[in-house]
């Protein structure tokens, strides 16, 4: 299958807007506070600024996109939940009821659900169904998925996003039981880490599934030989169709200078597919916080990119992600509502600085 869609879509992604990103330092400078005494909160604002194009970014139209989908390796034992949660979540986040539900509203956020890859068939109009196929094969035994269902789940995810009317910041989010075994053997084929170093106890698995773990995803790394150099390589023989899917989104949003918000391991590994594909996809992409799953940090170091919270989660959905979207919402506010020493008739500087 050919990657057309891909190409074309990261043929679209520029670098930052130097002159916007000028501009906004220099009105931060301005504001009526010490300069830099903001901190992070203004830097926030000057990425915004360089990502949008625009000096004074307002965050309007925040999305938290949720991609669910299935994976076979849940037979080897490596979650302490059953597949069949999938399913349910993707019905509980519908009715609103889930974390991501709470915290979207919070922040004055939409969810969008997508069904990538879940084992059975979601019955319920709401749901954005993007089905690849019924979850991935079992890595333990056999690649994920096929060479060309990797780049469709990446190319889904463009389209997802693309589909999309009035998005001015997204957050991507996963739901999939078993899906942080995958993602801790995405991670330690790119970065070259042991297994060990990278995988966690997802769920919250105790001491001989966790060993069993990390024997599955070095038995998956063994039997599959992922090329490190072939991002779509990676993601077809040990991924997940909701990670293709997350990596889509974020090189979509990127093409069309739109700031992309990671939450937790999953949609960082997703994140790391979308970097190796295309490195300036660092520019456009927020860490919103550093997960209790090993593997995330070693991800976040791998492009560069430092975790804005760091508050013990490991939810996923995007839980993360909204807290994330709403610390970058409030470093705009700062640069574009906070009025400057002039405008305010305040001295900047007293007589004897």
């Amino acid at each position: 299958m050919k990657m057309e869609k891909i190409k074309t879509t990261i043929g679209k992604i520029e670098t930052l807007d130097k002159d916007a990103m000028e501009k906004a330092k220099k009105r931060q400078d301005f504001l009526t506070k010490p300069r830099e005494s903001l901190g992070v909160l203004e830097d926030l604002s000057i990425k915004v600024a360089g990502i949008t194009g625009n000096p004074m970014p307002e965050i309007k139209d925040k999305v938290v996109i949720t991609m669910a989908a299935d994976h076979g390796v849940v037979e080897e034992g490596v979650s302490a939940y059953p597949q069949e949660v999938t399913p349910q979540m993707v019905y509980n986040f519908l009715r609103g009821s889930a974390g991501i539900n709470v915290l979207a509203r919070h922040i004055g956020a939409r969810v969008v659900v997508v069904d990538m890859g879940v084992a059975t068939d979601i019955d319920n109009s709401e749901i954005v169904n993007k089905k690849v196929a019924y979850g991935t094969k079992n890595i333990v035994k056999e690649p994920a998925m096929a060479r060309d269902e990797g780049i469709r789940s990446i190319e889904t995810g463009i389209e997802v996003f693309e589909n999309l009317s009035c998005v001015g910041i997204v957050g991507i989010g996963d739901m999939g039981i078993g899906n942080t075994t995958p993602s801790s053997a995405i991670t330690a084929a790119i970065t070259s880490k042991s297994v060990g170093e990278v995988t966690g106890r997802g769920t919250g698995i105790d001491d001989e599934r966790y060993e069993n773990k990390v024997r599955v995803i070095e038995k998956s790394l063994e039997v599959n030989n992922p090329d490190p150099k072939d991002p779509i390589d990676v993601l077809a023989k040990v991924g997940g169709f909701e990670i293709g899917g997350m990596a889509g989104v974020a090189l979509a949003a990127a093409a069309n200078r739109i700031p992309v918000v990671i939450d937790g391991f999953i949609s960082g590994a997703a994140a790391l597919i979308a970097y190796e594909l295309e490195p300036k996809m660092k520019d456009f992409m927020f860490a919103s916080h550093c997960s209790v799953e090993s593997g995330h940090k070693v991800i976040l170091d791998h492009i560069g990119l430092e975790p804005l919270l760091d508050l013990n989660l490991r939810l996923g959905e995007g839980t993360g992600a909204a807290l994330g979207i709403n610390l970058i919402d409030a470093g705009c506010k700062i640069l574009t509502e906070m009025a400057t020493f002039e405008s305010a008739g305040v001295s900047e500087k007293s007589e004897n600085q």
